[in-house]
């Protein structure tokens, strides 16, 4: 069953052919409407956002969000007030979970049966991330983070993706090695896997498993963390990132099978950050494999120990991302 909370918009709702348990009109404050739907049972609730006072205040918005069940939750949004249409305002509700609004009654009839997801509504999500860093940029941080962070934006976080290529490339333990580097460089370093649950196994606290819808959520969680490193694994949405690392293992069994899925993927990688892991090839052999798929790699990882420090190993790849000096 079915709430419905208008104002504005009573007259468009009410051609709604859905079953209703409980309808409200007029304009509440999000406290009212805690105190009123709370504790109560519903399947779905439509709210015209025009019936939430001061609603072009997100943090009204914020308070229900922390009472109610915003997936339950599908907003009508006005369409004649273009402050609630504008992408900042979009973002900023999606922030806190909220995927599922429109400005039409064929809008709500959809989300009703085809709720949205996070993916649904990622483009219009505006994720506030950094920018590669210019060495201009590179010389103004080095002054201002004593840690040696380097970032485009004081206070925000490079974020860096870290994807597999080829299968069991290693980029779960890679991105557990790189966050103790960092650490051990002075960064503060959180770490965030998706949709997989491989990181309970490291017992670190740092370490985050989420799936896809939550990932955004996470994000902004640790905006204020200096880096950011995020196992990827099959999510294709890599322009949440700062930059991203794609890591290749160079046996032939590993290739032929890459090959087989994607014949194009070299061509696909040109200009991307391509990193040989666990490689145990000579430098003439990177070369002559670098001419063999016509792609330049970024860095080369040897096979490492994740017990052990890895720090001088690592630091060069990290200084090159330009995540430490």
């Amino acid at each position: 069953m079915n709430v419905i909370v208008a104002n504005d918009k009573r007259e468009l709702l009410g051609q709604l052919n859905i079953e209703i348990i409980k309808s409200v009109s007029g304009q509440f404050s999000a406290d009212e409407l805690i105190d009123m739907f709370a504790n109560f049972f519903f399947g779905r609730m439509i709210l015209d956002l025009t019936a939430l006072k001061d609603y072009q205040d997100p943090k009204n918005l914020q308070k229900l969000s922390m009472s109610l069940d915003v997936e339950k939750i599908i907003i009508l949004l006005p369409d004649n007030n273009p402050i609630c249409l504008q992408p900042a305002f979009l973002s900023k509700i999606i922030s806190m979970g909220i995927y599922n609004f429109t400005t039409n009654v064929d809008g709500i009839n959809y989300l009703l049966s085809n709720p949205n997801s996070y993916r649904d509504v990622a483009h219009l999500h505006q994720i506030e991330v950094t920018a590669q860093p210019t060495p201009q940029v590179m010389q103004q941080a080095s002054s201002s983070f004593s840690g040696g962070m380097v970032t485009a934006s004081v206070g925000g976080s490079f974020i860096l993706g870290i994807k597999n290529l080829t299968e069991h490339a290693g980029a779960t333990t890679l991105t557990y090695m790189l966050k103790k580097t960092l650490i051990n460089c002075g960064v503060s370093t959180v770490a965030i896997e998706v949709n997989k649950r491989d990181f309970i196994f490291f017992n670190d606290k740092e370490m985050i498993s989420v799936n896809k819808d939550g990932l955004a959520s996470e994000l902004l969680k640790h905006r204020n963390v200096q880096a950011i490193l995020v196992d990827l694994n099959d999510v294709e949405e890599v322009d949440i990132c700062t930059d991203v690392i794609y890591l290749l293992e160079s046996s032939m069994i590993k290739l032929n099978k890459l090959m087989v899925r994607n014949r194009n993927i070299f061509e696909k990688m040109k200009g991307r950050k391509v990193v040989i892991s666990k490689c145990v090839l000579s430098s003439k052999d990177v070369a002559e494999f670098e001419y063999e798929a016509r792609i330049k790699s970024f860095f080369v990882v040897p096979p490492l120990d994740e017990r052990s420090d890895n720090t001088e190993v690592l630091k060069d790849m990290l200084i090159k991302l330009g995540l430490v000096v």
